[in-house]
């Protein structure tokens, strides 16, 4: 397979992972909000409906920004250039977020699930790397300006 196959492959599972991944954390959420309703618990005096529903809320969002991050990756893929300033910040985020999150998780979870974060983590930095010298490669080609260094 050649590289722009390897670059678009990448990107493209990365997508799919990352809605996989949107899901699990809409779903895990959902039922966070389900336990703190049937126990009835309180965090330092806070109001149970509020803690579910912010839990409902904050799973929503995370699950939102991860679809945002499968569509930069996507659309990527399927135009086999690099995203924009904005979408690559927003994987860039994505990416320290894996990286700090599964830091966290050995700790709680175990070893297979920083694993997991390791390999999606890996999966949007390959295709931030495998996009990132597209200007440069075409300002040395006489196709536009070429990126400050």
């Amino acid at each position: 397979m050649d590289g722009v196959a390897t670059r678009r492959t990448v990107a493209a599972v990365a997508a799919v992972v990352l809605v996989i991944e949107a899901f699990g954390i809409v779903a895990v959420q959902l039922f966070l909000s389900m336990v703190v309703d049937d126990q009835n618990m309180s965090l330092a005096g806070l109001d149970p409906q509020v803690m579910s529903m912010g839990s409902v809320i904050g799973g929503i969002c995370f699950g939102l920004y991860l679809l945002l991050c499968a569509f930069a990756l996507l659309r990527t893929a399927i135009r086999d250039r690099r995203p924009g300033t904005f979408l690559r910040v927003v994987l860039i985020v994505a990416a320290v977020v894996h990286g700090v999150l599964g830091a966290a998780t050995v700790g709680l979870v175990g070893w297979t699930a920083f694993a997991l974060m390791m390999a999606v983590l890996a999966l949007i930095v390959f295709s931030l790397v495998a996009y990132g010298g597209e200007n440069r490669e075409a300002a040395a080609a006489g196709h536009g300006r070429p990126e400050p260094a």
